[in-house]
């Protein structure tokens, strides 16, 4: 008898050093799950990291320009409000707004983008005063063309 019960506890120590055995496999459930979310997050975000005015561009036949740093953009929308990069600003103001931002002097890259149905004349006024001041590296952006 004293053999049984001697047997029924080292069976019970066996089986409580079994319960404790670690698992060597790698549950990717979750990591999966939350590389799947990021890449919905940044499908989700990525077309809203773009310039916030809405314009409507013209087209031409130019080739895209490859910048090295990013330009400071001034858009003309339909109604003739200006806007440097978000926010919108006086066109009297544009030349002090430009001081402050321009981080390489008049050595700045400065995009214009103009509506393609705003004012023709604003578009231009705000490009002499731009020039006038000292900025010379201005471009106008368009649309490419498709179809051609």
């Amino acid at each position: 008898m004293g053999m049984s019960m001697g047997k029924a506890g080292g069976g019970g120590k066996r089986r409580r050093a079994r319960r404790h055995v670690p698992v060597s496999e790698i549950n990717v459930t979750p990591f999966v799950d939350v590389m799947l979310v990021l890449l919905i997050i940044f499908m989700v975000a990525a077309p809203l990291l773009t310039v916030g005015v809405p314009i409507d561009l013209p087209e031409t036949q130019a080739k895209s320009l490859q910048p090295e740093t990013q330009p400071i953009t001034i858009s003309v929308n339909e109604e003739g409000k200006v806007f440097i990069q978000d926010s919108e600003i006086s066109p009297d103001d544009i030349l002090a707004q430009l001081e402050a931002i321009a981080k390489n002097g008049y050595e700045e890259r400065i995009y214009m983008r103009g509506d393609r149905t705003a004012d023709y004349g604003t578009v231009m006024k705000i490009m002499a005063r731009i020039s006038a001041a000292g900025y010379k590296k201005i471009g106008l952006v368009t649309l490419q063309e498709q179809g051609q």
